[in-house]
């Protein structure tokens, strides 16, 4: 595995690569990797010839009041499971190499950002698109992967590559979870000893809506407040929200009808947990 930290190397490495007809499969990260990344990667590595994983911990999708500073980082610790997951190339720039002065063009996301974790977070989802921009641009990917988990995030890259018409497949991977059904993120780490305990019920709640859908529940208020009448009552958490959208337009919806989303996110004392649960019915 080649270390690369210069947008000018990674470039050139990449365009002889893909001169020599090479598929090249990227995964973009902001390090900490859990078994959700190396998902992706193993995803990545059966569908392409080369594989390319980024750690760049990206400062312009952060808010002022969010955990930038505190975001968990181990770079020994990562390229270690990227060397064990095969990867080709692990891109890791500083973030002077990423920004060395202040942006003159940003991308601005214009739909799917105003409700779920967009709504909470304004300018997120510009400094998801504006990296994310970069990093293709940088990495020439044939294939991008990314987690089912971040799915709002999912359906913005989506638009954005539909948009800006770049050569690239955008393939959604499924959720990693613990055993006990918690949705793998960098920020479990986070949650106190009891918290952790209760954190299953989020999934649990998304299971026990999946459940009611199925048996003909069609009126989206009765599933959220279902999912909130579990949330609350069964653990210390403060609901974000949970809502249910069109899918991956991310519009309200009077019925069931489609394809659509139901998620939620919900902050216990030292971390924001979010989880969804994609359907399809008639």
């Amino acid at each position: 595995m080649k270390v690369i930290t210069t947008i000018k190397e990674m470039q050139a490495e990449m365009g002889l690569q893909r001169q020599t007809g090479k598929t090249v499969g990227f995964v973009p990260t902001m390090g900490y990797l859990h078994e959700g990344h190396l998902s992706l990667i193993k995803h990545a590595r059966k569908e392409n010839d080369l594989v390319v994983l980024s750690i760049f911990v990206n400062p312009i999708q952060f808010g002022p009041n969010e955990d930038y500073a505190t975001y968990p980082r181990d770079f020994e610790r990562d390229r270690a499971l990227a060397e064990g997951e095969n990867v080709d190339y692990l891109f890791y720039p500083s973030v002077e190499e990423m920004y060395p002065h202040n942006l003159s063009v940003k991308a601005v996301v214009l739909e799917r950002t105003s409700v779920l974790c967009g709504r909470s977070r304004p300018g997120h989802f510009d400094g998801v698109a504006t990296v994310i921009t970069k990093l293709f641009h940088i990495v020439m990917p044939t294939r991008a992967y990314f987690g089912k988990k971040d799915a709002q995030q999912v359906a913005v890259i989506e638009g954005l590559i539909a948009d800006f018409n770049f050569p690239v497949e955008l393939v959604a991977v499924d959720i990693v979870r613990e055993e006990d059904g918690l949705a793998k993120s960098s920020r479990n780490v986070r949650l106190l000893p009891e918290e952790r305990q209760q954190a299953p019920l989020l999934y649990k709640s998304l299971t026990t809506a999946k459940s009611l859908i199925e048996q003909g529940e069609k009126d989206p208020a009765t599933i959220v407040n279902a999912v909130k009448e579990m949330i609350i009552s069964r653990t210390n958490g403060t609901i974000d929200y949970v809502e249910i959208y069109s899918y991956p337009e991310l519009e309200p919806l009077e019925t069931l009808t489609g394809r659509f989303i139901l998620a939620l996110a919900v902050k216990f004392s030292h971390v924001r947990l979010i989880d969804n649960l994609i359907m399809e019915i008639d």
